[in-house]
């Protein structure tokens, strides 16, 4: 993964944690062939997409209230 674009990334979803997730789960989707939502001219990995993906508000997280049961 380029250090940039976790820097850029983590200015977006400040919890390293949620990163970790929110980037993980949309490696998985990638892999099991879901389209990228963001176009490159150079070839990236798919934690990288979904870095950049994050980086360009295609995708989001919403975090799920602990206190609510």
């Amino acid at each position: 993964m380029r250090d940039d674009y976790i820097k850029e990334a983590l200015g977006i979803i400040s919890d390293p944690n949620v990163l970790i997730n929110v980037v993980s789960r949309r490696v998985k989707q990638l892999k099991r062939g879901n389209r990228p939502l963001v176009e490159s001219l150079e070839k990236l990995s798919p934690e990288d997409i979904a870095l950049r993906e994050i980086i360009e508000g295609k995708i989001s997280f919403e975090l799920a209230d602990a206190t609510a049961a």
